[in-house]
């Protein structure tokens, strides 16, 4: 019974160079605009749950983006006054109390494969949050490059308060190196909320913003992204992922690397033809 209840075929997303304009979510919603792609999840009135479906199309979905050339920025947010409420309790967490061991490690494995595609996508990707952000939902906003918040949100990472550990979907590895060690231990031992004031002091959210203009402000930065050297803004997300598990020299050579090839770009020769003429610089990522 241990494939019951996983997800039956991944969505098939081409793997090649393709856009993403006119994708239709199944399990999520999605918007495009101006090179902006937004993926909200959309059970408000459950505050946005995790369901084995949309952990699938979540997974594929960021994937795909690997391969997109229209889509330049995302944003992810949640449907309503909440970002994410975590795993669907009656549609994931019953349902893994029946599975054998290789079911769970299948389970396990998916839902750490998602947090895999966002990093490993080269567009940097924006959490909107407002509300609660709490289990799986918190790995998502954890697994955003940047996080956009509002006072009244409430960040869980409250895998201890159904008996589990706070290793989640990498929850171990991120939360240390965007708050600190002894606070992510501390969050991760109790399960505590996080409010959002709070979460702004320790670095979790880059900024905080009223309910109303969450979405709009994460969406104002990713336009800004998207209409900047793309192929450099990649480079730059690249290297902070790569360079967590590299020595001082080993970063100093990989960046060099990096800047020589981000040298031979056009979007390079444009902002230097930009700045002498005392304009500003159209660029193209490429």
């Amino acid at each position: 019974m241990s494939q019951r209840y996983l997800p039956g075929q991944p969505h098939q997303l081409p793997r090649h160079r393709h856009g993403l304009a006119h994708y239709q979510g199944q399990h999520v919603l999605f918007a495009f605009k101006d090179g902006v792609a937004t993926i909200s999840l959309n059970r408000p009135e459950r505050k946005n749950p995790l369901s084995f479906e949309s952990y699938a199309e979540l997974r594929d979905l960021f994937r795909a983006m690997g391969d997109a050339d229209d889509v330049h920025a995302i944003v992810i947010t949640g449907a309503g006054d909440n970002f994410c409420s975590g795993g669907d309790v009656h549609e994931i967490i019953g349902p893994l109390t029946q599975l054998d061991m290789p079911g769970l490690l299948s389970f396990t494995r998916m839902t750490g494969d998602v947090i895999k595609a966002m990093r490993a996508c080269p567009q940097p990707i924006i959490a909107a949050i407002d509300g609660i952000c709490a289990g799986a939902g918190a790995l998502l906003a954890l697994a955003s490059d940047l996080r956009y918040g509002t006072e009244r949100s409430k960040t869980y990472f409250l895998f201890n308060k159904v008996g589990l550990a706070g290793c989640d979907m990498g929850a171990c590895a991120l939360l240390p190196r965007v708050i600190g060690q002894g606070r992510a231990s501390e969050l991760l031992y109790s399960g505590r909320g996080l409010p959002g004031a709070e979460a702004e002091r320790w670095g979790f959210y880059n900024r905080l913003c009223t309910p109303n203009e969450v979405l709009s402000q994460a969406q104002a930065m990713a336009h800004d992204l998207a209409t900047g050297p793309t192929f450099a803004n990649s480079m730059t997300k690249k290297m902070l992922q790569q360079e967590w598990n590299m020595g001082v020299d080993e970063a100093i050579e990989a960046e060099a690397q990096a800047q020589a090839i981000c040298m031979m770009t056009n979007d390079f020769h444009r902002a230097y033809h930009a700045f002498v003429a005392k304009q500003k610089p159209v660029f193209e990522g490429d």
